[in-house]
């Protein structure tokens, strides 16, 4: 593949990987044989790409990029933020019965924390699909003019588009969910029919879009590379998705109780998706970082 001009090649791409059956990361031969590199979620976030020391420490990056509101990657990363702290605060008071008491709170006061969490998700999540919908073509010679920008967009061969599409399904169905278990008196049948169902396949979804989202950073289906920012952000997203998914799992609600608590250890593995999402949000500060200034 070569970026032309005329009759005249001007860039060729030397290297390209990706977990199969996507391409994730390119190597370009420039004219004057220098090289660039494509990465697909650097480019479509328009992350700095180029050496960790010219971004200062890390404690430096987080202090620079708490208050960044002309960047999208920031309100990402804040509503995100803001949805897993309601999310473990209704974790931890359904997990403290006598919290709730003391603060003389009624359970669906408790179920209503954890839809208000959930459509900070559901907006994060949009943001990033608009994001990756509406990223600009790569050139390695010069930016792409930006083209009109679109809601959705349909970009199935692009995994960073499908982990943004998987999660915000995800998201619609934890809407769905939650606004569910704040109505009284649900039989089994139909807290497993409306609450359940939606739960465990927004979950899969989740799980699905966390594992899309690590690969793209690691270019190959595992990978392990604590020196990077962006893998430490994926990473512990996916361990959110995994517990969201146990979370779900032991969410059922059978006709005869089960011998074991199964809803404290739905709780309790939703508190645990909750923190994974929060350590992954706020990562992505820094991973916003621009280079510092000389």
């Amino acid at each position: 593949m070569s970026e032309s001009h005329g009759n005249t090649r001007v860039s060729q791409v030397i290297e390209s990987k990706g977990p199969w059956p996507f391409t994730t990361r390119r190597t370009f031969l420039l004219p004057d044989s220098s090289r660039t590199v494509w990465r697909s979620r650097h480019h479509r976030k328009g992350l700095f790409s180029g050496k960790l020391h010219k971004l200062g420490s890390f404690g430096a990056r987080l202090l620079r990029t708490l208050w960044m509101p002309q960047e999208l990657n920031w309100w990402i990363a804040v509503v995100f933020v803001l949805g897993a702290l309601l999310f473990m605060a209704g974790c931890v008071l359904s997990l403290a019965p006598a919290m709730v008491q003391e603060l003389s709170l009624e359970a669906t006061t408790v179920n209503a924390i954890f839809f208000v969490g959930s459509v900070p998700f559901t907006t994060a999540a949009y943001l990033q699909l608009f994001q990756a919908a509406n990223a600009s073509e790569f050139k390695p010679l010069g930016s792409a003019a930006p083209g009109r920008a679109v809601l959705f967009g349909w970009q199935p061969h692009n995994v960073g588009w499908l982990s943004c599409t998987l999660q915000f399904l995800g998201t619609l169905l934890f809407n769905v969910n939650t606004f569910d278990a704040m109505i009284p008196g649900l039989t089994w049948f139909q807290q497993d029919l409306e609450i359940w169902i939606p739960n465990v396949i927004g979950s899969m979804l989740f799980l699905a879009s966390g594992y899309l989202a690590f690969v793209e950073t690691c270019h190959a289906h595992f990978a392990w590379k604590p020196a990077s920012l962006s893998w430490w952000v994926t990473f512990a997203n996916l361990l959110g998705c995994v517990a969201f998914m146990i979370s779900a799992v032991f969410a059922f609600v059978p006709p005869e109780p089960f011998a074991f608590d199964g809803l404290t250890i739905s709780v309790a593995f939703t508190l645990l998706g909750a923190v994974g999402f929060l350590v992954g949000s706020l990562l992505m500060l820094p991973e916003t970082a621009r280079p510092v200034m000389a």
